[in-house]
């Protein structure tokens, strides 16, 4: 099962970043969507599960802040902000997903995988343009980092 793995896309969904998630299976966002239709755009590419960001007003008022379910044998608990992380559900998890930073991080903290995928929204705070994507298979799982160019458009990065 391939799962594309985003966050922080900030009212901006990329050619080059759709193109990556028509190849998935499931996706998963990590908040700071901004914008309603780009969940409809996500939804028509692959099953999704999301959580509302800090950015994510009025629109996503019903959208859970956090979520924990399992794909494939892997559990995984996803939160915008890793600050607000609850211990009990982390420590259940094989993976934990976060975002808010816009810069990616992969690290293994007490046997569970702590990942942000960065943003792959407006290009923000000089970060690179970030995404993943996880392999899982037989209740393992392997990350792919993806990075994308990124233009200069009237002096402001995109």
């Amino acid at each position: 099962m391939r799962v594309g793995i985003l966050s922080d896309t900030h009212g901006l969904l990329r050619s080059e970043v759709k193109e990556v998630l028509r190849t998935c299976d499931v996706i998963l966002h990590g908040g700071d969507i901004n914008r309603e239709t780009i969940i409809k755009e996500l939804e028509e590419l692959a099953p999704l599960h999301v959580v509302r960001g800090n950015n994510d007003k009025e629109w996503a008022e019903g959208m859970p802040e956090e979520l924990s379910f399992s794909l494939e044998g892997v559990s995984f608990y996803m939160i915008h902000n890793k600050k607000e992380a609850s211990s009990e559900a982390v420590s259940d998890a094989d993976v934990v997903l976060y975002g808010h930073s816009h810069r990616y991080d992969e690290r293994i903290i007490d046997g569970t995988l702590w990942l942000n995928p960065g943003s792959c929204g407006p290009r923000r705070f000089h970060q690179p343009i970030t995404m993943a994507v996880m392999t899982l298979e037989g209740g393992t799982y392997q990350v792919e980092k993806l990075e994308f160019a990124h233009e200069k458009k009237g002096g402001e990065d995109q």
